[in-house]
């Protein structure tokens, strides 16, 4: 099978392989199978828990765009007076899928004797699904009860369970912008009635934000147009290149910002916590694969008699650097194709495997009625696969230097002069 490989990759085989059989060197075989293994398990972990992370991020950053849009153009004055033509502009670039009006501003909320401090968002009933799922999200009532003059509104379930609001209450928002009275400057404040309530699944929507009708909210903030256009995109991860095209195309005086902009420090603590968790079970993937010098110098100090012979037959130390070369590459590179056969089975399973292990240990991992995400996410992406093997494989093969290196400097005397 193997005669027509160089003599160099033959022995280094077959040392791979004599060394399960043969009785003498059955501790080098067993260390040679932890470090395999320890390589497997390190690749595994880095591959499920990095797939982990992603699903965490992936469905939190689903939440978010629930409620925000992909790219908001914001008036630079406060208001944006030509949104419509904004809005045109906006769909001469052919990322751009929908656009909608909207106003936005920070008021207090009021109801007995409890208030919060909220984001007041004015939108279109009509027009706010084309650019977020804010009406798939209300859980009661419905988003088209918002009524331009009606003055309704439409609540987080976490800010309706805090102010202890059910439908058809009454609450009052106090705008910031005070009005002035023979008496000095008085806070505004309006009465609105719920008549819904959402559900994002993200607790800083669903704690912060309320949803008005776009005209209730002008006349409220006292605007004489929308403060921006809400744009959705055919790629969101497109959002950063299409809004730096949209700033420089439209010649309204405005400012573009996109979805990761908005929760710029989040994604920024997600990202540094994926590299400090890679470079910590890189770790286990090092530890693992310099296991290998271990084996290969015990490999080598059993095997100098061979390593004699093998040099006084013409072999050059080059030569002698391959064939242990081989042998620990071999052992590295099957741990690694182990480690991702077994990585990518458990990331791409994962949601059958949790519930299997929490139902065979009877506990829950993730209560939903403390976390609002009950079960494990997984987003396996082959980069990261990829990434990891070529790691795993390159301290493999670094692993092996040493070792072979001390092998090719054996000097055939020496090692014959006691057998």
């Amino acid at each position: 099978m193997f005669k027509n490989l160089p003599f160099e990759w033959q022995v280094g085989l077959r040392y791979t392989r004599a060394g399960r059989r043969s009785g003498r060197n059955s501790f080098i075989s067993f260390i040679s199978l932890i470090s395999m293994a320890g390589i497997a398990l390190g690749v595994a972990a880095l591959i499920v828990v990095l797939s982990v992370m992603n699903g965490f991020q992936k469905d939190v950053r689903d939440r978010m765009l629930s409620v925000l849009a992909h790219i908001e153009v914001l008036g630079a004055s406060g208001s944006l007076p030509n949104w419509q033509e904004v809005a045109r502009q906006s769909f001469m670039n052919p990322a751009v899928r929908a656009a909608a009006p909207y106003v936005e501003s920070q008021a207090i909320m009021t109801h007995d004797e409890g208030f919060r401090g909220v984001i007041i968002r004015g939108v279109l009933p009509s027009e706010e699904p084309k650019v977020s799922t804010v009406a798939e999200q209300v859980k009661q009532g419905s988003l088209n009860d918002l009524r331009a003059g009606e003055f309704n509104i439409v609540l987080g379930r976490e800010l309706a369970r805090a102010m202890e609001v059910r439908l058809g209450d009454k609450v009052t928002v106090v705008a910031p912008q005070g009005q002035i009275t023979p008496a000095g400057v008085l806070p505004r404040a309006k009465p609105f009635t719920v008549v819904g309530i959402f559900e994002a699944g993200h607790y800083e929507f669903d704690a912060t934000l309320a949803f008005i009708h776009i005209d209730d909210a002008q006349r409220m903030f006292r605007l004489d147009a929308p403060s921006g256009v809400r744009l959705k995109i055919d790629d969101m991860q497109r959002a950063p290149q299409v809004a730096y095209d949209l700033a420089r195309s439209i010649t309204s005086d405005v400012y573009v910002r996109d979805w990761s902009k908005q929760n710029k420090n989040w994604f920024a603590a997600v990202q540094t916590e994926k590299r400090m968790m890679f470079l910590i079970l890189a770790l286990i993937i090092a530890v693992a694969a310099f296991n290998l010098v271990s084996t290969l110098v015990m490999t080598v100090t059993d095997k100098q008699a061979d390593i004699a012979i093998l040099r006084t037959l013409g072999a050059s130390p080059g030569s002698i650097m391959q064939i242990f070369i081989v042998q620990g590459a071999l052992v590295g590179l099957l741990g690694t194709f182990i480690g991702v056969t077994l990585g990518v089975t458990v990331a791409l399973n994962i949601d059958v495997i949790v519930p299997f292990i929490e139902a065979i240990l009877g506990v829950q991992f993730l209560p939903r009625e403390v976390y609002l995400i009950s079960a494990l996410p997984s987003d396996l992406r082959w980069a990261d696969v990829g990434t990891i093997a070529a790691l795993a494989i390159v301290l493999a093969f670094l692993a092996t230097l040493y070792p072979s290196w001390w092998a090719a400097r054996v000097k055939p005397a020496d090692a014959l002069r006691y057998e």
